[in-house]
């Protein structure tokens, strides 16, 4: 439990209509009662832990600030693990900013960012994985990316990373505690169990790292280069996919000089859109340093949007550009100002027709990408969403996989056990767990030595 009390404003910093200041520690009750006076005449402290009440916030020198609600909770069920509170007051930032200028009157601190999550973590309401679920549910921008964060949040991946963890720590808890106390009853340590036990969960790690590529798409977004020749739609596809006018539309060929860049959902995968000078050769100096960009993004993309004139005939810059896209993993060809494509491609589906001024193929193209990039994993939680997550598991997959590798080359359990310990260390470094101290619980808990 932390000694002092902190306070922070925790909804947005503009206008709304309902403010919240969250307080948590051992003085959050005590000073919400100096300053709210619930409209019964009663102390807060009278009412029932999660109460919502009725009253008047003033503040040290008794003047009104708000007519609000508060509410308290008491550690260790509670958010924190600590008593806290809540002042419910009206969204005004100068009534927010009032009320919390009196609570630091009355020495309750200013919370550092990130503060009351952090206490959580400390007090073991909850692990890493969990906190950094916080942060990504605040972030998300679509559907599946919020009910990702969600059930990472509820314990998800915390869940699949113990039990791997778990395995580990009673194939230790085994190998120390017949090494130790070999005049004990108990069953006797056998190789292939380390082969066993660690070979499943190398591969488990190894699937789990696998995630991490999915995961971040559902927050940063799949990048998508929308390419093509001058004039042939790409702006006006742009400004379709976010249903407003992003960038700058003519029939003057060569307008966009440069990338531009904008999120947008299409077909419920966030994206983020590339729009791109067109490719072709060009003498303006501008224009080519916007086209070199144009390449450079498309060599970073792993979905390629290809847009074709569907009024005119294909040209050898379209089949130029078709050629540069072929590095690309996912490539969609629209046909564009046309109803119907009238062409194939050799070694491409069929293009799609697209009109950005009726919408027409918009539905198909929507079923195109979420077929190309489906969800996998994101409604269980199970799937990796951050780089330190992902270095982590990758670390303890490849300790393990070297454990079954020498141990399939005959050395000896106590030659390669380090690295299943160097293997544990990496897996705490994602839950927040200690090796040491959980090997040692579990040999106690487990084989009852010293009976």
């Amino acid at each position: 439990m932390m000694r002092d009390t902190i306070a922070a404003i925790a909804t947005g910093s503009g206008r709304s209509a309902i403010g919240i200041v969250r307080l948590s520690g051992p003085d959050s009750l005590k000073g919400v009662e100096r300053l709210f006076t619930p409209a019964s005449g009663k102390p807060l402290s009278d009412y029932p832990p999660s109460s919502l009440v009725y009253g008047v916030l003033r503040d040290a020198e008794g003047r009104v600030i708000d007519r609000c609600l508060a509410t308290y909770s008491l550690g260790p069920r509670s958010y924190t693990g600590e008593d806290t509170a809540e002042l419910q007051c009206h969204g005004s930032p100068a009534v927010l900013h009032s009320a919390l200028e009196a609570l630091f009157s009355l020495g309750i601190r200013q919370a550092e960012a990130g503060e009351f999550t952090r206490r959580a973590f400390l007090n073991d309401r909850m692990d890493l994985t969990q906190a950094e679920a916080v942060i990504d549910l605040i972030d998300a921008e679509t559907a599946a990316a919020a009910r990702c964060a969600a059930s990472q949040l509820g314990g998800s991946l915390r869940r699949r990373i113990e039990h791997i963890y778990d395995e580990l720590v009673n194939l230790m808890a085994h190998f120390d505690v017949v090494l130790d106390y070999s005049d004990e009853d108990l069953d006797p340590f056998d190789e292939s169990e380390i082969t066993e036990s660690v070979g499943k969960a190398a591969k488990e790690l190894q699937q789990l790292a696998a995630t991490y590529r999915r995961g971040r798409r559902l927050y940063d977004g799949v990048p998508c280069a929308i390419v093509g020749r001058p004039n042939s739609g790409k702006s006006s596809l742009l400004n379709a996919l976010l249903g407003y006018d992003r960038a700058i539309v003519t029939d003057i060929p060569g307008t966009t000089r440069d990338t531009v860049e904008e999120k947008a959902e299409v077909g419920g995968v966030l994206l983020r859109l590339i729009d791109t000078a067109g490719l072709r050769d060009t003498e303006d100096t501008v224009e080519r340093i916007g086209v070199e960009r144009s390449r450079q993004a498309l060599e970073r993309a792993e979905l390629a949007l290809v847009l074709i004139d569907g009024a005119k005939e294909i040209t050898q810059e379209d089949l130029d550009i078709l050629h540069l896209a072929q590095n690309v993993p996912n490539v969609i060809v629209l046909s564009t100002k046309a109803d119907e494509p009238d062409f194939t491609l050799p070694d491409l589906p069929q293009a799609i027709g697209f009109s950005s001024v009726t919408g027409e193929g918009m539905e198909r193209l929507e079923r195109e990408i979420a077929a190309r990039f489906p969800e996998g994993g994101a409604d269980s939680g199970e799937i990796l969403t951050s780089q330190r997550q992902a270095q982590a598991i990758a670390r303890a997959a490849e300790c393990l996989q070297s454990v079954f590798d020498a141990m399939a080359m005959g050395m000896t359990p106590d030659a390669v056990l380090s690295d299943v310990e160097l293997a544990m260390d990496a897996l705490g470094e994602v839950i927040g767990r200690s090796v040491k101290e959980d090997v040692t619980q579990r040999i106690f808990d487990r084989f009852c030595v010293g009976k």
